[in-house]
């Protein structure tokens, strides 16, 4: 059967966690060599981020699913895309998600400039035929002439661009300074009793073996979920329904192998799960236990760490919604 072994170098115990074995989030997103952040690429991106003239219909953007306003994805079991479709997964949070080593739950993407391409031409999420299209699109507004000009130079609408632009954006939405961050750096009233309690029971139990490190999210790795079969709540939840990994890779070893989600903010982010069916953070706190661990927790251990949990709720940078450049006397529609 496969075991999930406790990373005591992660998250030390030593009666109660050890404050310098636990890393803080970090205020800054390491960007790649060729996307260097800037602030003109940061504007830019966060207009076609808010954009829905992205998609076919002109009525959803990347927020529409990854609300920044909120916990970053939108409270719903699947998405809904053009024309009212629904996906069948539910949209991950985009705070903190520059801390991913791959994007979406099948890890298909491998950065976030590679994730940002892909719901934009996705028949489901936005609908456009094609990044060409979307190009010739944003080429006919000139107030995007502008702004591209000044992230990259002159003539240089892109898909390329685009997508390096969304990810500078994205980049930016981290959540540092929560109560955990706080207490790991060395306030220790910064977290209740309730809430050490519950961060020491999730490291004993051993839920650090895979939610490790400063986003809580591991080192890039897949965990096959669920790992322990069991038929009532297979009824209730159809888990592995969804085949994850194994629809990217075609390998009958990947099935229901899923990435890693963080647990920064993720008292926020409900409903749970790849496929959203479980609506509250208790009973996702009580399932994981069971199927992953193979654990019956008791009620007080439930509360605990769903205390804890919440004290990974970070402080959310402020979000002035921007200013999308016209399209003078016309429409695409």
């Amino acid at each position: 059967m496969f075991k999930i072994r406790l990373l005591v170098s992660a998250l030390a115990l030593t009666g109660s966690m050890a404050v310098n074995a636990a890393e803080a989030l970090p205020t800054n997103a390491p960007a790649p060599a060729d996307n260097p952040t800037t602030p003109e690429k940061v504007a830019l991106g966060q207009m076609l981020y808010h954009d829905p003239r992205l998609s076919s219909s002109g009525t959803v953007s990347c927020a529409s699913c990854h609300n920044t306003m909120l916990g970053g994805d939108d409270n719903r079991g699947g998405s809904v895309g053009v024309g009212g479709q629904v996906g069948g997964r539910s949209a991950p949070t985009v705070w903190n998600a520059a801390f991913n080593k791959v994007q979406f739950w099948d890890g298909r993407a491998a950065s976030l400039e590679e994730q940002a391409a892909g719901p934009v031409t996705n028949p489901i999420e936005m609908g456009m035929k094609s990044w060409d299209d979307v190009v010739a699109r944003l080429k006919t507004i000139e107030g995007y002439q502008v702004a591209f000009e000044k992230a990259f130079g002159k003539g240089s609408i892109s898909k390329d661009n685009a997508t390096k632009a969304i990810a500078a954006y994205e980049r930016t939405l981290i959540t540092p300074n929560s109560p955990y961050d706080k207490y790991v750096k060395g306030s220790k009233s910064a977290m209740t009793e309730q809430q050490v309690r519950g961060m020491n029971k999730a490291v004993e139990l051993g839920c650090t073996s895979c939610h490790s490190g400063p986003a809580f999210n591991g080192p890039g790795t897949f965990q096959k979920f669920p790992v322990i079969d069991n038929g009532y709540f297979e009824a209730q939840y159809h888990f592995k329904k969804d085949k994850g990994r194994a629809e990217v890779t075609g390998k009958e070893e990947d099935e229901n192998f899923w990435k890693v989600p963080t647990l920064r903010n993720v008292a926020l982010t409900a409903p749970y799960f790849h496929n959203g069916k479980v609506k509250t953070l208790d009973k996702a706190v009580k399932l994981m236990a069971k199927l992953q661990l193979g654990k019956d927790l008791s009620d007080e251990d439930v509360a605990d760490i769903v205390a804890f949990l919440n004290a990974l709720t970070g402080e959310f940078p402020e979000q002035k919604m921007p200013h999308l450049p016209p399209q003078a006397g016309t429409t695409f529609n």
